[in-house]
């Protein structure tokens, strides 16, 4: 299973906060003497849903691991959250996006050029999938990442949202869910392309930016998705 995260500075998980950690404090226990550090577990404040693709749970130990004060490298971190979670997202690595990111393994596949700005229109669409660190039933998308990387050299973003369409596209004819509103979307608003988490209800519509339809907000909402939100991701 491999990914290319995109950034939302929107969506965060911040300590300390009245929202539970997500995970049993045995397993936080674990989590600390793997990494070295004080068994301190505030609560978080979260501004994503759980269960939605968007890296909640990583952003949980992510946070908790320094508000604990780990200093330590990022690959650790890294090894630490999959000890816990059995699939991780790159979140503790300062630019997750450039990374083709092994989600099972923890590990770093390939260093890609920086994705050039784009603007995302997206929500949740449909109910929480918390990740199974067991389900390898998704598509191989090795033919893809050669041009991913070729378009992010040149900034070419239409080429870009074009290859996240295609990915988007394999995904759901192989995991659903059937009458996904956010290809038709697409199309409507004008968009380069779309995106989805591969497990998980994010969905999101990518534009160069500036160009978002002053409306597709108030699209997003009417065709179900849930807390609908615009951002940029992307650039230096």
């Amino acid at each position: 299973m491999a990914l290319v995260t995109v950034p939302c500075p929107a969506l965060r998980i911040t300590t300390p906060g009245d929202a539970p950690a997500l995970f049993p404090q045995t397993e936080l226990r674990r989590f600390a003497d793997l990494l070295g550090i004080a068994p301190y577990f505030p609560g978080t404040a979260r501004a994503l849903p759980v269960g939605a693709g968007a890296g909640a749970s990583t952003a949980t130990l992510v946070a908790l691991a320094r508000a604990a004060g780990f200093e330590g490298t990022a690959e650790a971190l890294a090894r630490a959250c999959l000890a816990i979670e059995g699939a991780s997202d790159p979140l503790m690595f300062d630019q997750p996006d450039t990374l083709l990111w092994a989600s099972r393994e923890g590990r770093v596949l390939r260093h890609l050029p920086a994705m050039p700005a784009c603007e995302i229109v997206g929500g949740f669409s449909g109910p929480a999938v918390r990740t199974d660190a067991q389900d390898s039933d998704y598509d191989d998308i090795r033919d893809l990442v050669d041009a991913w990387a070729e378009a992010a050299a040149r900034s070419d973003l239409e080429r870009l949202a074009a290859l996240a369409s295609a990915s988007a596209r394999r995904c759901a004819r192989r995991r659903g869910p059937a009458g996904d509103p956010t290809p038709d979307l697409a199309r409507k608003l004008g968009a380069l392309g779309w995106q989805r988490a591969h497990t998980g209800s994010a969905r999101g519509l990518i534009f160069a930016p500036g160009t978002v339809p002053a409306h597709a907000e108030a699209m997003l909402t009417a065709a179900g998705l849930r807390h609908v939100l615009r951002f940029v991701t992307g650039g230096a």
